[in-house]
């Protein structure tokens, strides 16, 4: 199926966050801090005040009323514990601490800048080398709730002593930013103090609803979020962000419409971005290459306005079987943003380090990295210990080698070259948890031989207008041109979060129930039948709705899907450019709704993870703490230039014990693994590992 939304999208009458048109409209520009640590001595609004079109200016010190939520993520949740303008305290560079509101946007953002603020600063901790690590607090798991990233079986000291082989080495990655097509934006419309419409991009619309009814002292039912499109998320628009409770607070007070749009620059320190981390990885093996011990310690930063740990540890009783084994996370307070959740946030750059000494640990041992990791391949989840349901990762690995041609003979370093260039190929393991969620979804077959599937479940842009449409469509047994799917709005019924990668799975059995309900209600097979009842009853429409959710499936397997990347490069040695020739990515994610959007999921995977292994890094001051990157122009990105044609196959049968479709998550499996491939294959080139991203052309010197 091509795209539902495609047309929409291409011709422009998709409507995003911030294009929505509401009468009598007024825009915010926010004000934020030139340094990183200290405190606002003196705020100055004066001469901004007089600025034409000028409507109010808010600091810390006419903060409007904001109610603490509770902040727990089944219930309400922020991005940050603290709220806006909260006191003169100044976190991390780039933090709000003002909000200029105007007739129009160019006058709120000229008098933002007029503005005089005096501050008494203090030296910023934006050094990780120099920052307090210790025991991290608990943190996101696997199953939806917050666990700790510390597990320990076996004796780990003595599997090590006993080894033939020992592999140990750090791996680090940079900061990486949020830089979605579509920047942070809301409107908050009040229609007296008790009603509440916010244009938002929400990745979880019922959600969002619950978290500002609780911020504003409101029933949920008081509360609409509207969110038809959102042009990327990745994780960074699940929650409200300070900028979004600030621009409602303040269109409270002025009972007029409210629109704030973040910059580029202020995205950089306020929307996000995954962690920096510093992993060290133990694993100690017998000469046969059987693994006897795993050691992964993760090391990341949090901002001192929240919490939030990047879990790298937690992929690593999931992906190779060893009797000893041990997971540790740190985390040191800095004088950055908040950190959050990213595309595949722990299991991305945990498969970084885990793959590349397994790779390390493959040369050692002078044996196939992909016979290395079948022979050690778990059938249970060794935090859990439970099995896996419906694991195709050998037929990944077993199909990869085959259709990339993989070595018939044993490997030589710098053994390959064209032109010139040195080629290299590497390969790594990809997994990601397979979740689904709570949903309610309601399917009404009209007179005129259309159907409506209304939902409040939300398309970040990876296909969820398609692929509920196609499900209806299969069991409807109708064109899916007759078919118009109504979700991101919160009046609908309960969609559930699109993030996890669990929007596909939790969706669609809750479709294909709704559609079976409407086709009993007339007692009859397929909707042409049903148009029949509906033409001799004389009704409008008939509505079938149905609900699901997680059962008892979870205490009996685990879920997760597998995958195997392979990839050539070469190294222009010379000029040390480094380009990506080949890719092909082998996946197990259960049933294939739609391998149009499926495959285009993977690629979208590849493509970041190319981005954050070769470019994507964010540096921040030393003397004042703000980030180095600014724009789109400043912050290096994969584009069509960087990218080779990416082949994918899908192996594997449906999952049935996950759900009643079978079907499995893949929006995040694709990035998992690539960074560590692409470093695998350089070392296969050149014979240099490459422990640290991104891997920038200096890396590539042979003698740096």
């Amino acid at each position: 199926m091509n795209r539902k939304d495609g047309t929409a999208k291409v011709t422009g009458t998709a409507t995003y966050g911030a294009e929505h048109q509401i009468a009598d409209l007024v825009h915010g520009y926010l004000i934020t801090a030139n340094i990183a640590s200290g405190e606002i001595a003196n705020i100055n609004t004066e001469a901004a005040l007089k600025s034409p079109g000028v409507i109010k200016i808010i600091t810390h010190e006419n903060r409007p009323t904001i109610v603490k939520p509770t902040n727990n993520f089944m219930a309400s949740k922020i991005y940050e514990a603290r709220l806006p303008l909260s006191d003169n305290q100044i976190h991390y560079g780039g933090q709000i601490i003002g909000l200029v509101v105007a007739e129009t946007f160019e006058q709120a953002r000229h008098a933002a800048h007029l503005v005089e603020v005096d501050y008494q600063s203090q030296i910023p901790t934006i050094d990780a080398e120099k920052a307090l690590f210790t025991e991290a607090p608990p943190m996101f798991g696997e199953d939806m709730t917050f666990e700790k990233g510390d597990f320990q079986t076996g004796d780990l000291s003595d599997a090590m002593d006993q080894a033939a082989v020992n592999i140990i080495a750090t791996y680090k990655t940079a900061t990486e930013l949020h830089a979605s097509m579509e920047p942070h934006a809301i409107i908050a419309h009040w229609e007296g103090e008790n009603s509440l419409t916010v244009y938002e991009p929400s990745q979880w619309v019922v959600g969002s609803q619950q978290t500002y009814a609780e911020l504003f002292g409101l029933s949920k039912e008081q509360v609409r979020i509207i969110t038809p499109f959102i042009g990327g998320g990745f994780g960074s628009k699940a929650f409200p962000w300070p900028h979004g409770i600030l621009c409602v607070a303040v269109a409270r007070e002025l009972q007029r419409p409210l629109k704030v749009v973040l910059s580029r620059r202020q995205m950089t320190a306020n929307a996000g971005h995954r962690s920096q981390t510093e992993q060290t990885i133990s694993i100690g093996a017998n000469n046969d290459g059987k693994l006897l011990a795993i050691d992964h310690v993760a090391k990341s930063v949090t901002s001192p306005v929240d919490v939030f740990t990047e879990p790298c540890t937690g992929i690593t009783p999931a992906m190779y079987k060893a009797d000893n084994l041990r997971t540790r996370q740190e985390l040191a307070v800095m004088n950055v943003g908040t950190p959050t959740f990213m595309r595949a946030p722990g299991e991305n750059p945990g498969l970084w380090a885990l793959e590349s000494a397994m790779d390390e640990l493959a040369w050692a041992l002078d044996m196939d990295p992909v016979e290395l990791r079948l022979k050690n391949q778990t059938h249970e989840h060794q935090r859990k210990g439970l099995p896996f349901s419906a694991k195709a990762f050998a037929e990944c690995l077993q199909v990869g080698a085959e259709q990339f041609g993989w070595f018939q003979e044993p490997r030589q370093v710098r053994s390959m070259s064209h032109d010139g260039k040195q080629i290299g190929w590497g390969m790594a393991a990809s997994t990601f948890p397979a979740l689904r969620g709570m949903a309610t979804v309601t399917v009404r077959l009209l007179a005129d031989g259309s159907a409506e599937v209304l939902t409040s479940a939300n398309d970040m842009g990876t296909g969820c207008y398609t692929i509920v449409a196609g499900t209806a469509s299969e069991i409807l047994q109708l064109p899916v041109e007759r078919i118009r799917v109504k979700i991101g709005d919160s009046l609908l019924p309960n969609g559930g979060m699109a993030g996890g990668s669990q929007m596909t799975a939790t969706l669609v059995p809750v479709v294909m129930g709704a559609c079976k309900a409407v086709l009993e209600k007339a007692q009859v097979t397929t909707a042409t039948e049903a148009l029949e009842y509906l033409k001799q009853s004389g009704q409008e429409a008939i509505e079938g709705t149905a609900s699901s959710s997680p059962g008892e499936e979870g205490q009996q397997w685990a879920f997760q899907s597998w995958g195997a990347h392979f990839c050539e490069v070469s190294v222009d040695e010379e000029i040390a450019r480094l380009r990506v020739n080949r890719w092909l990515s082998v996946m197990n994610v259960g049933r294939i709704m739609n391998p149009k959007t499926a495959a285009s999921q993977v690629r979208g995977g590849v493509i970041m993870g190319i981005g954050h292994a070769l470019m994507e890094n964010c540096d921040f001051d030393p003397n004042f703490g703000l980030p180095t990157v600014y724009d789109l122009a400043t912050y290096d990105y994969a584009t069509h230039a960087d990218i080779p044609r990416i082949e994918v196959i899908f192996v594997g049968e449906p999952d049935y014990n996950f759900n009643p479709a079978g079907v499995r998550g893949l929006g995040e499996i694709g990035i998992t693994g690539v960074s560590a491939a692409i470093a695998n294959a350089i070392y296969h080139a050149i014979g240099k590992r490459i422990r640290q991203l991104p891997i920038t052309p200096d890396k590539l010197i042979i003698n740096n």
